[in-house]
């Protein structure tokens, strides 16, 4: 591969990555993201130590450790726009030598563990359960940008998603698989699904308040998808995109939601900080 450009790799003055802040001694082999940056110290605080703690715009980032485990916890914002921006600058910082700008020969492979909310789309998934994707599957735009390779049962549950959702216009769905390993780590005992990821919050969700949503029912189209035993299970906005990018980078994604909506009884969690506290402390203890 050539040398990258100093327009494509972009680093500041202190040899950090444009947007994180980060130089490539900050970050573990083990990467927990949240949207929330007021969640990366809700994580932290149960580190043993931490030795890094840096931040830039919505990107805040904590470097530590729980016994002999260095962990990273980072936000990403709202959004695959914003996990286009830091999956990739997290693999230029393991996998880009950044004084030669060029690929390294040996890759490193982050694991990568989203812990996130959500809203739960069956009625038989109780507000306050913690749910791992199984698969994201994104009704952004965000990976038409890249090239996809996905595998043979990708492929079937993808095909009866633009079966499902044909009669949509100006969707073009996309799925990437959780890594295996990862979900038999964390996730062996959560009850699992496939996580949409939607563009927006409002009527990309199919919510109504005052702007008139262009899908009727959105919500109940995605709640009666089957393929096989495959199901849709709850809709928020970043997982798609962690597993799609982090497949085509060769990294490992999983996804924690911490479910507090149930979209289908129009019901919010009365106390939403105790079901996200009760997904950090899962993982942690699993890490």
């Amino acid at each position: 591969m050539d040398q990258l450009s100093e327009a494509d790799l972009i680093i500041n003055e202190d040899g950090s990555i444009y947007h994180l802040n980060l130089l490539p001694e900050d970050i573990a082999d083990t990467v927990i993201t949240v949207g929330d940056l007021d969640r990366v110290a809700e994580i932290s605080k149960h580190f043993d130590r931490i030795e890094v703690k840096k931040g830039k715009r919505e990107f805040i980032t904590h470097t530590g450790y729980i016994g002999n485990q260095r962990i990273t916890v980072i936000s990403t914002g709202i959004g695959t726009d914003n996990i286009d921006i830091v999956l990739n600058e997290l693999d230029a910082l393991v996998n880009i030598d950044f004084a030669s700008r060029m690929v390294k020969p040996q890759l490193t492979s982050l694991n990568i563990i989203r812990i996130g909310t959500s809203g739960a789309i069956q009625p038989d998934l109780p507000m306050g359960t913690i749910l791992a994707s199984s698969h994201g599957l994104g009704f952004d735009a965000l990976m038409h940008y890249y090239e996809q390779h996905i595998g043979d049962q990708e492929t079937a549950i993808l095909q009866a998603v633009q079966s499902h959702f044909g009669s949509i216009d100006g969707i073009k769905p996309y799925l990437h698989a959780a890594d295996q390993s990862l979900l038999n780590q964390y996730a062996h005992d959560m009850p699992q699904g496939i996580t949409a990821t939607a563009p927006g919050f409002y009527a990309p969700q199919g919510r109504k308040v005052r702007a008139k949503g262009t899908i009727t029912d959105f919500v109940g189209k995605l709640n009666s998808f089957r393929s096989d035993n495959h199901r849709i299970t709850n809709l928020e906005m970043e997982t798609a995109g962690i597993y799609a990018l982090a497949h085509t980078l060769g990294h490992k994604a999983l996804s924690i939601n911490a479910i507090l909506a149930s979209r289908v009884k129009f019901e919010f969690s009365s106390n939403p900080n105790k079901i996200v506290e009760k997904a950090i402390k899962t993982i942690l203890e699993r890490i």
